[in-house]
């Protein structure tokens, strides 16, 4: 090899590195935690440096210019800085996704013969090939996603969608009798885990209503970010206008109890009692050690790019071999939830307005004598979890603390022996409103 095709080799290898280096610098570094058309728009600038850097370099360096790398750059570009200037929402990134998938698979074919035509090095095969495969599939996973997220939402539901002002949420309604038991997910979830295990039981004796919160399932998105106060107003609005009966017992898993205690303060006189499933205490940043780290790294930064790696199809794959207990098809249909992007930007948005909705929580500094049971997972919990859930349940004179050793914090919804303990302790609240006894502490 002469040091021209040597260099040409380094050129063409150093430009991808530089394009790839450049685009994780950028969203993990000074843009880390940000909104999706940040990430990707960030992103795509990254990718456009590498080509633009190919383009030049081949011409100034060496006798195998590589001009039509400048076209790669330009488009990358282009759509990266449209993304920073026009700040699309959910639905139109919903309406981007039928039509930037096919053309990058077209700009991939047409940049493979490009590169067969004008580059002689083995670099073509062993750099620029890999490179154009992964836009390719990129381009079907983009394409596969788009359709089967389109399917799931037109397919048919048994609940149904109510208006809250412009927008609508998901409600499914199981059941009868009162009082209503309403079910808040966590973070990262819809309202499709209950349906396995949980809603079936507690319907047999109740009302029991599963919701899905604004971006998540089927509910429209919001106009933008909310925290806890939004999402309890969301909820307020939405059983008013569905004609719900309250008062309601409100069952919280993880975050969805925060949003609970958030709707307990703000509208007392429609909670009748509650039960907190291993909820996220309202000192997590100060009574968790670890919390604050895992947060910081994790929740608000790594999430952060889960949407972008949903828009290729990229997390549908890898939940497929995720192993979930629940029964088929809440097992299918939850998994089709996490995977999609809108559930993803949902899941970002609270993290980040995280902080600003425990705050909000702490408005609820009493539940009297209503029934209050709270279940703690105590399976791989954090250092402080425990008091702070002992903690909890002080919030009522009429309570009851449930630690379960063997059960971790998805099994409480999930494995079919911690959700049956779910079920018992949503059951036992529904009891002690209706006959006015006290709580067992069992």
């Amino acid at each position: 090899m002469d040091s021209k095709q040597r260099n040409v080799a380094l050129i063409v290898a150093g430009s991808m590195i530089t394009g790839f280096l450049v685009a994780l610098a950028l969203v993990i570094g000074p843009f880390r935690g940000t909104q999706e058309h940040v990430i990707m728009g960030t992103a795509l600038l990254g990718w456009a440096v590498g080509w633009a850097l190919l383009a030049a370099l081949t011409k100034r360096w060496t006798d195998q210019p590589q001009s039509w790398a400048a076209v790669p750059a330009a488009v990358m570009a282009g759509a990266g800085v449209s993304l920073l200037i026009f700040r699309p929402d959910a639905n139109a990134f919903t309406v981007i996704g039928w039509v930037w998938p096919p053309v990058l698979i077209a700009l991939a074919v047409w940049m493979t013969v490009q590169a067969r035509r004008n580059l002689r090095s083995r670099a073509r095969r062993w750099v620029l090939y890999p490179v154009l495969i992964v836009l390719i599939f990129a381009g079907v996973g983009g394409s596969y996603e788009t359709i089967q997220e389109q399917v799931e939402r037109s397919s048919a539901m048994p609940g149904r969608l109510v208006d809250v002002g412009g927008r609508r949420l998901y409600l499914h309604c199981t059941g009868s009798g009162s009082p209503t038991v309403v079910l808040i997910s966590g973070l990262a979830e819809a309202s499709a885990y209950w349906g396995g295990w949980i809603a079936p039981v507690v319907s047999r004796n109740t009302t029991v209503c599963v919701y899905d919160r604004a971006g998540q399932g089927r509910s429209d998105p919001p106009p933008s970010p909310q925290d806890g106060v939004a999402v309890a107003t969301d909820l307020h609005a939405m059983l008013d206008r569905a004609q719900i009966p309250g008062p309601y017992v409100l069952v919280g898993h993880s975050t969805g109890g925060v949003y609970a205690r958030i709707f307990a303060a703000r509208y007392p006189e429609q909670v009748d009692g509650m039960v907190m499933l291993d909820s996220q205490p309202n000192e997590a940043f100060t009574g968790l050690p670890d919390f604050p780290f895992l947060y910081s790294v994790f929740l608000r930064r790594v999430t952060a790019l889960f949407p972008s790696l949903a828009r290729v199809g990229l997390l549908r794959l890898v939940n497929q071999f995720i192993a979930d207990p629940l029964p088929v098809p809440a097992r299918d249909e939850e998994r089709a939830l996490i995977s999609s992007a809108n559930l993803n930007r949902i899941q970002r948005d609270e993290f980040a307005e995280l902080p600003t909705t425990l705050k909000a929580a702490t408005e609820l500094t009493t539940l009297g004598d209503r029934p209050l049971i709270v279940v703690t997972a105590a399976k791989g919990a954090m250092t402080g979890w425990l008091p702070l859930q002992d903690k909890m349940a002080d919030l009522s004179t009429n309570s009851a603390h449930r630690v379960l050793p063997d059960i971790d914090h998805p099994g409480l919804i999930h494995d079919r022996v911690g959700a049956a303990e779910a079920s018992r302790a949503i059951l036992d609240v529904v009891a002690s409103v209706r006959n006015g006894a006290p709580l067992t502490k069992s």
